[in-house]
């Protein structure tokens, strides 16, 4: 396996500028409405419900758009991400909203050389993180690690199947690539990123991994943690699959015909025994 810490953090590093300064972030709407929430964290409402009082890790946060938005409803937040350059944007947007938001530096794994373990009430993954790591069961034992007794996992994700879809192709679902988890990488080379912008990643290699559900759920049960709750979900909040999708209008995006064949996305609750 290549240093693939190394490669995805210049990856991300990268992305992190053009992220902060794109519409699709709307950092300029976080600073401007204080109540203004992510679409990613108004999707995960429902079933998150209250969260005040509570005190939560967003692991992979990124710039801290949906970190900071978790602290709008009233849990203390921290944020963690393995990218600097990300969590500089964090910060700024943190000091520039004026909201109560910690943010640290390290890879997931690393997750409890730099928090103190056992003590959170929440643990929250967005969704497009679980990719990047190329252990689900080491993921699974940061989480328990982090959490109380009786502390919650909440996660959004893409569901499994669809990372194993050969986005390529526009005419046909197609299985291309890995559903299981594998010890070696995909390997991309790809100078785009996901939000609309006229600049080109320089950095431009990424390692990505799969998990599959069962594999996903095992790790948690192997590291003391109780399913509570399993949602599968017809829409993402990105087009996965260039031209067989179709915006909702509300930032997710279904297939745009027989939208029972496959799920997209996922969320996943979990409480440390």
């Amino acid at each position: 396996m290549s240093d693939y810490l190394t490669v995805n953090k210049a990856n991300w590093d990268n992305r992190a500028l053009l992220h902060a300064a794109s519409a699709d972030y709307a950092v300029s709407t976080f600073e401007s409405d204080p109540a203004h929430l992510s679409g990613v964290v108004q999707f995960d409402l429902p079933l998150l419900g209250d969260i005040r009082g509570l005190r939560g890790v967003h692991l992979q946060c990124h710039i801290g758009t949906d970190t900071v938005s978790l602290a709008r409803l009233g849990a203390q937040m921290t944020g963690l991400d393995f990218s600097p350059t990300a969590l500089t944007e964090a910060r700024r947007l943190a000091d520039r909203t004026g909201d109560d938001v910690d943010f640290v530096e390290a890879d997931v794994y690393r997750a409890l050389d730099v928090l103190p373990a056992s003590s959170f009430d929440l643990v929250y993954t967005g969704i497009g993180a679980l990719c990047w790591l190329p252990s689900i069961d080491r993921w699974a034992a940061a989480v328990a690690g982090l959490l109380k007794p009786g502390g919650r996992l909440f996660i959004r994700e893409g569901h499994p199947v669809l990372w194993s879809i050969g986005e390529e192709f526009s005419d046909s679902l197609r299985i291309v690539y890995p559903y299981f988890e594998q010890e070696e990488p995909l390997v991309w080379d790809d100078d785009d990123t996901y939000v609309e912008t006229d600049q080109r990643l320089t950095a431009t290699t990424t390692n990505e991994w799969n998990h599959g559900m069962g594999e996903i759920v095992t790790a948690l049960l192997r590291h003391d943690m109780e399913i509570t709750g399993l949602v599968e979900h017809q829409s993402v909040p990105w087009e996965a699959l260039p031209g067989q999708m179709a915006s909702d209008g509300t930032g997710e995006w279904r297939l745009d015909r027989e939208q029972w064949r496959m799920p997209l996305s996922y969320t996943l609750q979990a409480v440390k025994r």
